[in-house]
């Protein structure tokens, strides 16, 4: 029970700052391109407070926890609404607005990182924020990875739609009432981890190198 309190300890900021504020940049950049809509709703916002699923955010992730022993960890907040009709340029703009979310989840586990890095030289590596800067990083590259996966209606799958040829884009974009099951299967069967891992894996060795100045005048 005291691993757990705290685990969950560990790991409660900084899954709810990925998670919300991963929206709050989907939000911010539509209103950059012309659709307030998010920003009437009072979504652009980096209070996650505004974000929070009760379920999707609190309750989804510590049941998957606990069921899986620590091995999966998933959750979602509440969808921004983005009216891509209102952006200047839809078809080019939505690729961006898209992008913006797991955009949003490297810059949170870079600057984790950073805090991870002084954590660890003034706290030393058995610390409490040292501990939940490991968790941020891991959290966000998970959610970045896991978010370009090319499936819609993920962040990956609304690029490609974009980025696709009119017709194709518009084919493509079918499927996505049936993108979360088909998601969730591969997940589950494990066939979609090769794209995670690796992606997690290649976007870490880059905020590494992105640090390195730090780490040397840390060091």
């Amino acid at each position: 029970m005291d691993e757990l309190i705290r685990t969950i300890a560990v790991y409660a900021l900084p899954v709810l700052f990925a998670i919300t504020l991963h929206e709050a940049a989907h939000g911010y950049v539509a209103k950059y391109f012309g659709d307030k809509t998010a920003y009437i709703a009072g979504r652009v916002s980096m209070d996650p407070f505004k974000h929070i699923d009760p379920f999707g955010t609190v309750l989804l992730p510590l049941l998957l926890y606990l069921v899986s022993h620590g091995q999966m960890v998933f959750g979602y907040a509440r969808p921004v609404p983005v009216n891509f009709g209102n952006l200047r340029n839809p078809r080019k703009q939505s690729a961006f607005v898209a992008f913006a979310g797991p955009a949003m989840n490297f810059l949170m586990a870079l600057g984790w990182l950073i805090l991870g890095l002084f954590s660890s030289n003034y706290g030393g590596p058995d610390g409490f924020v040292y501990e939940m800067s490991v968790a941020g990083i891991k959290v966000n590259l998970l959610l970045f990875a896991f978010n370009l996966i090319p499936i819609p209606p993920l962040d990956g799958g609304r690029v490609l739609t974009s980025l696709l040829p009119p017709r194709m884009g518009y084919q493509y974009a079918q499927i996505e009432p049936y993108g979360f099951f088909i998601v969730m299967a591969l997940l589950l069967t494990h066939l979609i981890d090769f794209w995670v891992i690796n992606l997690s894996q290649y976007a870490f060795v880059l905020i590494n190198l992105l640090t390195r100045p730090l780490q040397l005048f840390l060091s």
